[in-house]
């Protein structure tokens, strides 16, 4: 026996009125933004941010670099493993839209960008935590990710994610602060600079095994480069408008969240060692407390151990065991 999950799917529109819903991690980057006192600036900032470095790369027939602006549409991923309506929240993405002010179109855009996840809590900041308590030296279970992967797959695969969304994803992520970074002479037009890591990290490892490869390019006036995480070719089978669109969303949250690496006053050199401890940098006008988001991961996996992981437990081994 090795029936399909089913997975239903939900959008909200991510725009400066947004307000996250109770399933919703908190750490995730979009609703980090939602909350406090200052909730609906941050959410604003944040947008004339993305819009302006659309605008700032898609520059050609643009003369006052104010042609686009992006909309935002929050994916919602609920997961029902056991067909009695009974469900899970798995995943959140983001899929973009690009306005074009000059020809009033509505172009699709990427979906992926962000990448929210409860089992993804679950394995780093509890499995991994328990995996090493007791040792002296850092260790990864065997099968660490084997699930979570399996899952991604499986939802990349359902007719659910067909009937949705025409292209497969692509997730932008920073890159590792304990990693260097190469930069070759490989450059696209809109991706920028290609950079290849001395070695894999164990956020690539864990990627690998949701099917997905990675290439870190460093686009045009950025000071870092980004992690593409994408099935396929990233560079043929997405159009200059759709990688724009991956690159202002992602490159603005980074700038907010990791201000040491994507808002540095210098620019990656040929051999790039990202450092959260990097202090000439600038910070963005954006409200962000990094220690409350690394102690609700905890809890996020803790949630997810709870609701999912051990009362699902019997029924996904089986599940992953016969999983192709």
């Amino acid at each position: 026996m090795n029936q399909d999950f089913t997975y239903s799917i939900k959008s909200i529109v991510f725009d400066e009125n947004y307000i996250p819903s109770d399933n919703t991690r908190i750490t995730t980057n979009f609703a980090n933004l939602a909350r406090g006192k200052f909730r609906q600036q941050n959410l604003r900032n944040a947008l004339n941010m993305i819009n302006n470095r659309f605008n700032a790369i898609a520059n050609w027939d643009n003369p006052k670099l104010d042609r686009y602006s992006i909309e935002l549409e929050i994916i919602h991923v609920d997961v029902d493993v056991e067909g009695k309506g009974e469900t899970f929240p798995t995943i959140e993405i983001l899929k973009t839209h690009i306005i074009d002010h000059k020809t009033e179109q509505r172009i699709e855009g990427l979906v992926g960008n962000n990448f929210s996840s409860y089992v993804r809590d679950y394995d780093f900041s509890v499995r991994l935590f328990e995996h090493n308590k007791n040792t002296s030296e850092f260790s990864v279970p065997e099968d660490f990710g084997d699930l979570h992967g399996k899952m991604f797959q499986a939802f990349i695969h359902s007719e659910a994610y067909q009937q949705h969304f025409h292209k497969p994803p692509v997730i932008c992520l920073s890159v590792s602060d304990n990693k260097t970074y190469h930069r070759t002479e490989n450059k696209h037009p809109v991706l920028g600079v290609e950079y290849h890591p001395n070695e894999s990290s164990l956020t690539e490892q864990y990627f690998k095994k949701m099917g997905l490869q990675v290439r870190y390019f460093m686009p045009p006036n950025s000071v870092a480069p980004l992690a593409f995480y994408f099935f396929g070719d990233l560079l043929a089978d997405y159009t200059n408008l759709e990688l724009i669109s991956t690159i202002s969303t992602m490159e603005t949250f980074q700038k907010i969240y990791r201000p040491e690496i994507y808002n540095a006053n210098t620019v990656a050199g040929e051999c790039y060692q990202p450092s959260l401890k990097h202090e000439d940098h600038s910070l963005t006008r954006i409200v962000y407390d990094r220690e409350e988001r690394n102690r609700l991961a905890i809890e996020q996996g803790k949630f997810a151990e709870e609701k999912f992981i051990k009362p699902y437990q019997t029924v996904l081994e089986q599940w992953a065991a016969n999983y192709a």
